[in-house]
């Protein structure tokens, strides 16, 4: 049963991702925000988790979840582009 319900979380936060990379992809195209702007979204939200207390369990989830917050703001692909549309 624990594997179905890792595999509910993991589906879950693949579909939150996706969410949020559509979004920043729409604020960007609409020029609300920039390329910059979106790269300071994710290292905040990346600085929220690395703050975050709770148990030891819940700490090292909080710094997992950060650490790949930053690869997505870090990696250059901060407002990633949907498929045939030019950077």
């Amino acid at each position: 049963m624990s594997s179905h319900v890792d595999s509910e979380a993991t589906n879950e936060g693949h579909a939150a991702l996706a969410i949020c990379e559509s979004l920043l992809i729409a604020l960007h195209d609409l020029k609300i925000v920039t390329e910059q702007d979106a790269r300071d979204i994710l290292l905040d939200a990346a600085a929220a988790h690395h703050a975050a207390g709770g148990t030891q369990a819940q700490i090292e989830r909080h710094e997992a979840i950060a650490k790949i917050i930053e690869r997505v703001g870090t990696s250059g692909n901060a407002v990633p582009r949907r498929t045939g549309q030019p950077r």
